[in-house]
């Protein structure tokens, strides 16, 4: 099992100086680009998205409280931890009437991957199990990964170091799903992210 931390991801700014984007994974494609990618971007100014054809987007308000998308004429307001789904094809632009704000993105090639999210409230008394193809972010509150066999990615090391008992989450930290189901437990608020093969 991995942990992703936040704090070791690097900052990668928008050509249009709209804001920045950290990417926690993403699947390399053969043309060069990718298969699916998630990310966490710091929104600071109003403008269009970056067209995507042939992907599929979901967006998630995690930090701020709204977020103004017009998506081909059509406005769609999204408050915060509410998931909304739409199509890189589209023409889209974002609108911030209550400031600057962190939103999490997942970005699906539609011929090869279907891109799922969900927010649930976390409980210290039923674990939540983190399966294959999911990535699971904590977006609030405080919170354990377990089993104990667990590795931390860190972008400043060479390799990722095991641990050997249950590792605490801080905000924004994202654990990478895997076949023994690590079970996240504690109080707040989790994105959980998947990704399934088409067909």
């Amino acid at each position: 099992m991995e942990i992703i931390r936040y704090a070791s991801l690097k900052t990668m700014p928008w050509p249009n100086g709209g804001g920045v984007s950290r990417q926690l994974a993403a699947a390399p494609a053969t043309d060069g680009g990718f298969d699916w990618r998630i990310s966490i971007a710091e929104v600071a100014k109003a403008g269009p998205f970056s067209p995507m054809p042939g992907m599929d987007r979901i967006i998630t308000v995690i930090d701020g409280e709204l977020i103004a998308l017009t998506v081909d004429g059509a406005e769609q307001a999204l408050e915060k931890f509410r998931p909304f789904r739409f199509s890189g094809d589209s023409e889209t632009s974002a609108a911030l009437p209550t400031g600057t704000l962190k939103d999490l993105n997942l970005i699906t090639r539609r011929s090869a991957f279907k891109g799922y999210a969900a927010i649930i409230e976390l409980s210290k008394k039923r674990p939540h199990p983190v399966f294959a193809d999911q990535f699971a972010v904590l977006l609030q509150g405080a919170a354990t990964v377990s089993p104990a066999a667990v590795s931390v990615v860190d972008a400043g090391a060479s390799s990722a170091a095991p641990v050997t008992s249950a590792e605490s989450l801080g905000k924004f930290d994202t654990v990478v799903g895997s076949e023994d189901a690590p079970e996240i437990s504690g109080r707040g608020f989790l994105a959980i992210l998947s990704i399934d093969p088409v067909g």
